[in-house]
């Protein structure tokens, strides 16, 4: 209770219901968005992540004004769908850039925060797409597998200054990810995969339209931060989707993707 939580990404999905959580728990909750908000309960910051500078100005307002940050969500993201030989450079610079750059300028401004005051806590949204690579969201994936590595890393480093580093790994939700998902039009038009794309994207869709709502991943963040050991992955997904993480680590590589691609339709 009391600690000062930084969230990114706080205007909707993930984000937003996090921050919600936590601010009515008593937490003082700072959240981002690359455009304006207000809430009674929130402290809304102007911020885009894949703007190091404009990160820096956050993490500065923050300390200013509570002197310290206990906690950071790196929840900022989105999703590009289409095949990996069709994106385009702006593509692919777009899905890392946000995923994965945004995830990495956060930390570097919050990390010399953090071990000033002794400690503090990174908690890091990967996906089961950064477990396993998805058809037709390579990217998407390629992002949260770089989220992996990174925060794989990231917890060895600065164990040694206190500072806990966790990392949640959802399967489908029912948010407007899938509303704002950009979809390649290259993809969609070509002979080769444009009728397999379709397929896939039609279950993709129904599958997050039908999945878990964000207040059961808002709550597994609330029990990360209570935690005195937190583990360093957390898996918050239906039953089929923490079976399938399972299995993806006991199986050969060629038995997942043949199991992905008759999912998929691919």
């Amino acid at each position: 209770m009391g600690k000062v939580v930084l969230i990114t990404g706080a205007s909707s999905g993930f984000g937003k219901a996090t921050a919600e959580r936590l601010a009515a728990k008593g937490y003082t909750v700072y959240g981002t968005s690359r455009n304006e908000m207000q809430h009674n309960d929130i402290h809304f910051l102007v911020m885009d992540v894949r703007d190091h500078d404009s990160v820096s100005r956050g993490v500065e307002r923050i300390v200013e004004e509570q002197g310290r940050i206990d906690v950071v969500v790196n929840n900022a993201g989105m999703g590009i769908g289409g095949s990996l030989e069709m994106a385009t450079g702006e593509e692919i610079e777009l899905q890392m850039g946000t995923n994965f750059r945004g995830c990495v300028n956060v930390c570097q401004a919050v990390l010399p925060v953090m071990r000033r005051q002794g400690g503090g806590q990174v908690i890091n949204l990967s996906s089961i797409g950064g477990v396993m690579g998805l058809p037709y969201q390579g990217f998407y994936s390629a992002s949260k597998f770089a989220i992996e590595g990174f925060t794989e890393a990231l917890a060895a480093e600065v164990r040694g200054f206190g500072i806990k580093v966790s990392m949640v790994e959802p399967g489908d939700f029912a948010t407007n990810f899938t509303a704002r998902r950009k979809n390649s039009e290259l993809t969609a038009k070509s002979a080769a995969y444009g009728a397999s794309f379709a397929r896939s994207l039609e279950l993709i869709e129904k599958e997050e339209n039908g999945g878990l709502r964000p207040e059961k991943l808002a709550k597994t963040i609330e029990k990360i931060i209570c935690s005195r050991r937190p583990r360093l992955r957390y898996v918050v997904a239906n039953l089929e989707q923490k079976l399938s993480v399972l299995l993806k680590r006991i199986i050969p590589g060629n038995w997942m993707v043949g199991i992905l691609r008759n999912y998929y339709k691919v």
